[in-house]
């Protein structure tokens, strides 16, 4: 992400999904020790590193 452009997207998700990110939130802030760690980071940090493995794929992909 370029600066600090943002945008605000608004989903409607599973309840069990919305609980699993909370999951995940807390575990991001008791692990990185970056201090308060928001849904919207950890949602961030998911997506791009997904991103990545996906064009990693791709290249892989192209090769055969």
């Amino acid at each position: 992400m370029t600066g600090n452009e943002r945008i605000q997207l608004n989903v409607r998700i599973a309840k069990e999904t919305s609980d699993k990110l909370d999951e995940i939130v807390v575990y991001y802030q008791e692990n990185l020790k970056l201090g308060r760690v928001y849904k919207g980071d950890v949602l961030t940090d998911i997506i791009e590193k997904s991103y990545e493995i996906m064009n990693k794929q791709k290249k892989v992909n192209k090769r055969f």
